[in-house]
């Protein structure tokens, strides 16, 4: 084989339609647009129209509740600090807190805090700063040895 002879295997790819083109095209005329109308024009998107119709957004009940002042944190498993104590991201000697996770690539971005959860298992000793983290994550952090501080708990005994 030689680079000249590198082609695609046949029927791998088809041939653009050239809609609009004339009878002979068999795309002619409307150019498979059906026939007139709004939805024949350009520009149209009549999305949740349902032919004036009670549209179904409108038939069901509103229901739910959303908090806008609700903190958003970011979870962190503790076998995701494991994995990256193990490949020397992270020192477990130091504190671990949202900075730090950040700096090893662990969270994208700190939110209002970390929360920890209690996913796989926790090997080395380490000191934990976060925001939360749940009973079975703080149990699993202490038998390793470690001692975790939560931040939000200290703020919200601060008010």
């Amino acid at each position: 084989m030689k680079l000249n002879e590198i082609k695609d295997n046949e029927g791998s790819s088809k041939d653009r339609i050239r809609v609009g083109r004339g009878i002979g095209s068999g795309k002619g005329k409307t150019g498979g647009r059906g026939v007139k109308g709004q939805k024949a024009r350009s520009g149209v998107a009549v999305n949740g129209f349902e032919g004036g119709q009670m549209p179904i957004y409108r038939r069901l009940p509103k229901r739910g509740f959303n908090n806008i002042f609700a903190s958003e944190f970011v979870t962190v498993s503790l076998g995701r600090i494991q994995t990256a104590i193990d490949a020397k991201k992270l020192d477990p000697k130091a504190t671990i807190d949202a900075a730090a996770l950040k700096a090893a690539g662990v969270i994208r971005r700190p939110k209002d805090g970390v929360r920890v959860l209690s996913d796989g298992e926790l090997k080395a000793k380490v000191t934990l700063e976060v925001a939360g983290a749940s009973k079975a994550a703080i149990e699993k952090i202490e038998k390793a040895g470690g001692s975790i501080k939560l931040l939000v708990a200290a703020a919200e005994a601060a008010e």
